[in-house]
């Protein structure tokens, strides 16, 4: 018997930190592709166009309602088809990061039973394939700098900005986070 090779359908949008290539199974959202992205980033079988899958359709019109400042809890379907256990902990770890706060990578180790593993959360934070809705901007450094980010840190910083985070959780002040 042969495998079949899985395919992904997937659409783009336009958005406020560049276009978005929204990627899905039929069981959720898989990935949420940078313009610019690594093609390595994120490995996944063929992605075949497909603007109306309801999933796609979905996830677009909440992404659209979160960039307008109208939504604070994503509700789509995810389905993390990629990554190992360890990331997929982490991955986890990021849906529990309240709208507009932020947690550090050393916050997130100790969150997932791994408090010297900081290193390892932060590779798996830049391979995190479902970017802004498992919200890989929310991690931010010990000290407060915006660091990695598959978008690019000006992206971080905007997505930062849209929820108005701070790293206490009380608000971002214009400028309180420095680019490193």
């Amino acid at each position: 018997m042969k495998a079949t090779k899985t395919s992904y359908h997937f659409k783009t949008m336009p958005s406020p930190v560049g276009e978005l290539t929204l990627v899905a199974s039929d069981k959720g959202l898989v990935a949420i592709l940078w313009e610019n992205d690594a093609p390595d980033r994120v490995r996944l079988g063929e992605l075949v166009e497909n603007k109306d899958h309801p999933i796609l359709v979905e996830a677009e019109k909440q992404l659209g309602s979160y960039f307008g400042g109208e939504l604070k809890k994503f509700t789509v379907k995810l389905d993390f088809v990629t990554g190992t256990d360890f990331q997929k902990k982490v991955w986890q770890a990021l849906l529990t990061i309240p709208f507009g706060e932020t947690r550090s990578y050393a916050q997130i180790a100790e969150q997932i039973g791994h408090p010297t593993a900081v290193r390892a959360v932060g590779a798996a934070n830049g391979r995190n394939p479902i970017s802004i809705i498992a919200p890989c901007h929310r991690v931010i450094g010990s000290n407060g700098k915006l660091t990695g980010f598959a978008g690019g840190l000006e992206a971080k910083a905007v997505l930062l900005g849209v929820e108005g985070a701070g790293n206490d959780g009380r608000g971002l002040e214009q400028g309180q986070f420095a680019l490193s």
